[in-house]
């Protein structure tokens, strides 16, 4: 009797783990709070998105994510566009400070241009926010690579150069050496404070800054935002 009450528990042990460990394998793979966040972000990015994107050989899953950072993380479009007041970035009826229903712009959209006016003192240039829309190769900000994007983002390199430190061959449009500035070096961009972004998430915003509309934007004196679109 013993022997077989021992065989039955056994058996009932047995039948238990099964049933538990059926309920483990039923309940597999679990879904992560992170999946679901990143998720609910491609969708709120490709909502907000202000203009028609390109989505011809790119992630969508990127451009998605990439709007999302981009237009609601962080608001690129209000230092990278070059409208005036009293509506900026947005269209005539369509400004939220008027209690109005948001509209971005599209012919402004990130084309650049907002200046901010000189760093320093004589000689030193103005500051004006570049173009990011992509040219004719499809690379956005003047068609930069993504390494490229990186360690701008990761440095603050100025690829560009376009305001330097005066030398002796270097006398205008330029930053002296005694304002302590190093020219090499984006002013105002904000990039030390995107630096800590993973690569992740800067493929994603360059993504979608590549799926963007191009603009040409002209400016007299900027030759910075003046983009081939064809």
């Amino acid at each position: 009797m013993k022997s077989q009450q021992l065989i039955k528990t056994a058996g009932t042990v047995v039948i238990l783990g099964v049933i538990v460990m059926g309920g483990m394998l039923i309940r597999s793979p679990r879904v992560h709070a992170d999946d679901n966040d990143q998720q609910a972000k491609i969708r709120i990015g490709f909502q907000i998105a202000p203009v028609k994107l390109n989505l011809a050989g790119k992630d969508p899953a990127l451009v998605g994510l990439g709007s999302y950072l981009v237009n609601a993380a962080n608001d690129c479009n209000a230092c990278h566009n070059i409208g005036g007041p009293p509506n900026f970035e947005y269209l005539a009826g369509g400004n939220p400070y008027f209690n109005q229903r948001q509209i971005i712009d599209p012919k402004t959209y990130l084309g650049g241009g907002k200046n901010f006016g000189p760093v320093g003192p004589p000689p030193t240039p103005d500051i004006v926010t570049r173009n990011l829309t992509p040219d004719k190769t499809g690379r956005p900000e003047g068609g930069h690579t993504f390494e490229h994007f990186r360690q701008i983002i990761r440095t603050g390199k100025d690829f560009d150069r376009l305001h330097p430190n005066c030398t002796a061959t270097i006398t205008t449009n330029c930053i002296p050496a005694s304002t302590g500035i190093d020219g090499d070096l984006l002013q105002i961009m904000p990039w030390p404070y995107y630096q800590s972004m993973t690569d992740h998430d800067l493929l994603a915003m360059y993504t979608y800054l590549s799926a963007i509309p191009c603009i040409d934007t002209i400016v007299a004196g900027q030759p910075q935002l003046r983009n081939d679109c064809h």
